[in-house]
């Protein structure tokens, strides 16, 4: 196992255009990070630096204390699980997690106690004679992950493993990606765009967009305060309602259609008194017919135990998360009108219009 540093690390492309703009983190021993982002934030690009597949244009990545920018990536002690499982179709299980070894010049003997070791670990062990050809989509990704394992390297980086399969099934390779790591604690870098994905394997998650780092924590942290309207509107499903709003002096607050919000002033901070501002709330953390703002009921999306009421005010759309019952009580449905706001327990969230940032001390 081994620690991972990001220096100021950045990466341009031909004719100048920068693709990621300078990244600083300590990765600690044995720590699962998730990088997270849209498609073209940058986030394989930061792995596939890690792993020497592209080359570094400024800042330095060390692991275990030692800068590998210009090592090639069989020095770099990595192992790598890519999103095609990429297996030799014509080798067998035991073949294609033994490959790697062979070439290294590993013996026979030892080629045998860590492929054991790792099909024991992966529940393969009855399928090593099988060709990949007779797998299921599961099985083709674990004996990928048991190449890497039986290289027991330093750092292992997952690039999208999961894309290719069905909802059900990454449910439960995400479960066995959990407890593969709690049983190796290998340092770990992950990528997928995937928010449940980063939500339920990270320690630490990097939110990535647009080649910048939006905010660097762990899952809560970034679901209960985040840095910017990218971050909550990424995170969380459904995201964050945002509604840029006018607030007064005395804290009173109005939609830009200068339609009045009930809005208690014990809820609006000073920093945002006399301001335009973002205001924002969890659709989980809300309620209807309750102060807050008055609003239409334009759709209800039934997902079995709980609802989505999509409402509108205005110009703003908003989405309410509520159980069944909740929904009942309050005999929202299509075209009526209902108040909807904080349900008191969590505190709404702030974001300055220009620059999308959370404002600095809430």
């Amino acid at each position: 196992m081994a620690t991972l540093s990001f220096r100021n690390v950045k990466k341009t492309y031909a004719g100048n255009v920068p693709v990621i703009h300078g990244i600083d983190m300590d990765v600690k021993d044995g720590e699962f990070i998730v990088i997270v982002g849209p498609s073209g934030c940058g986030k394989s690009t930061l792995m596939r630096m890690v792993a020497g597949l592209e080359t570094v244009t400024g800042g330095e990545i060390l692991i275990e204390d030692k800068v590998v920018n210009n090592l090639e990536p069989a020095e770099r002690d990595i192992a790598m699980v890519f999103q095609n499982y990429a297996l030799y179709p014509h080798m067998t299980v035991f073949e294609n997690m033994a490959y790697g070894l062979k070439i290294r010049k590993f013996s026979k003997d030892e080629i045998k106690k860590r492929v054991d070791a790792a099909a024991q670990i992966l529940e393969l062990g009855h399928l090593l004679d099988r060709r990949p050809r007779a797998l299921s989509g599961g099985q083709r990704q674990r004996v990928a992950m048991g190449r890497a394992i039986v290289r027991e390297p330093k750092v292992f980086l997952f690039d999208e493993p999961l894309s290719n399969l069905d909802a059900k099934l990454r449910v439960a390779m995400r479960l066995e990606i959990m407890k593969l790591h709690r049983r190796l604690g290998t340092t770990s870098l992950y990528v997928t765009h995937d928010q449940v994905e980063a939500m339920t394997l990270a320690h630490r998650m990097i939110v990535m967009y647009q080649g910048v780092p939006e905010q660097i924590g762990t899952p809560m942290e970034v679901f209960e305060k985040p840095a910017s309207t990218f971050v909550a509107g990424f995170i969380g499903s459904p995201p964050m309602n945002l509604m840029e709003v006018n607030v007064a002096g005395d804290g009173t607050v109005q939609s830009l259609d200068g339609i009045s919000l009930d809005i208690s002033p014990l809820e609006v901070p000073s920093q945002v008194r006399g301001h335009k501002i973002i205001m924002g709330m969890r659709p989980e953390h809300m309620l209807l017919n309750t102060q807050g703002v008055p609003a239409e009921v334009e759709m209800v999306e039934t997902l079995g135990s709980e609802q989505l009421v999509h409402c509108r005010c205005g110009k703003a759309t908003l989405v309410v998360r509520c159980t069944t019952r909740q929904l009942s009580e309050s005999s929202a449905k299509v075209g009526t009108r209902v108040n909807v706001g904080s349900d008191g327990r969590h505190p709404l969230h702030w974001f300055e219009p220009d620059t999308g940032r959370r404002v600095q001390g809430l």
